[in-house]
């Protein structure tokens, strides 16, 4: 045999060397909940080693990443009190309000904020938008994401990632930010999200659950692929900086065709369902825990991610650091 593929995996230097895909803490961004009320620090049930935190407390959780090297935060409220519109979501002292303006006081330029854009924490129904009659007033949302993103702009937010999967919306949050004057801070949009049984923790974690029916209407069906290549699309001509695929690990293929077509960052969220996944399943005694995290985080950058949204970024980032993974 003149090609022997072994050669190159015959030693850990030589299978170093040759890695086609490096991992790096500055492509993680690590997701955090934070409620209304103060000196809240409690450990979610549904997602093991994760902690609800006020906007008093979230330092804490800052802090503790940035020990760990990650600097990227992917902010989610939950407000006291929640209403048909959702206004907690736009309110000058809102939850995320609060915690932005804390949080840039206390680590400044040090993080990277980027507040999730979504009505669905806020409303009494627990849907993404604004219910008239029987579904959703797609064009009446537009609107509330709209200053809801002003909102966090003007808080302190870094960057923002609409969510609620409404058509228009990085068009009308775009014109929203110019005409305010922000014309540098950038959207990520959460332009390729699935209908997802993947979402049970983050839920009962947000206490986001829909109170009748479905998101199906709003949030992609997992059968189509070409269609989230047009959603993609469709969002960086409305002026998407970077783009969202969620959950991750069941759209390898979409992360992988997008990357070969769009020219921006594309970001994979590793959603709460993976995380509790393989916490149960470790905790079971099936598998490795560490090991498990480190190989599906690489499945996603292989796919053709760039950045990996992840409750695990912490854990992977000192796996890095270790080189177990970089």
């Amino acid at each position: 045999m003149t090609t022997r593929t072994r050669r190159l995996r015959i030693s850990d230097t030589l299978r170093r060397m040759t890695r086609e895909t490096r991992l790096s803490s500055d492509s993680l961004i690590y997701p955090l909940f934070i409620r209304t009320g103060n000196g809240v620090e409690e450990e979610l049930a549904s997602l093991p080693g994760q902690t609800r935190y006020s906007p008093d407390t979230v330092a804490k959780g800052i802090d503790a990443a940035l020990r760990a090297g990650v600097h990227s935060f992917l902010l989610f409220g939950i407000p006291e009190t929640k209403d048909d519109n959702g206004s907690g979501a736009y309110a000058e002292n809102g939850v995320i309000q609060q915690a932005l303006r804390n949080i840039k006081k206390k680590f400044g330029n040090e993080v990277c904020l980027i507040t999730d854009v979504c009505l669905c924490e806020y409303t009494k129904h627990g849907h993404c938008g604004v219910i008239h009659g029987n579904g959703i007033d797609n064009d009446a949302t537009l609107l509330l994401l709209s200053q809801t993103a002003l909102s966090h702009v003007r808080s302190g937010s870094d960057m923002v990632a609409p969510s609620a999967m409404m058509d228009g919306t990085v068009a009308a949050i775009r014109n929203a930010l110019d005409t305010e004057g922000f014309k540098e801070t950038p959207i990520m949009s959460y332009a390729a999200k699935y209908a997802s049984a993947l979402y049970g923790p983050f839920r009962d974690a947000a206490g986001s659950a829909p109170q009748f029916g479905d998101r199906k209407t709003y949030q992609m069906d997992y059968h189509n692929g070409k269609e989230a290549l047009k959603r993609i699309d469709i969002d960086i001509a409305e002026g998407a900086d970077m783009i969202i695929v969620k959950p991750a690990l069941t759209s390898l293929d979409v992360i992988s065709m997008a990357s070969q077509q769009i020219k921006l960052p594309i970001a994979g969220y590793s959603v709460s369902g993976e995380y509790a996944m393989i916490k149960a399943a470790a905790a079971s005694g099936f598998i490795d825990e560490y090991k498990t995290m480190c190989e599906s985080a690489v499945a996603v950058f292989r796919a053709g991610a760039d950045i990996l949204i992840t409750y695990f970024a912490k854990e992977l980032s000192a796996a890095i650091e270790k080189r177990d993974i970089g």
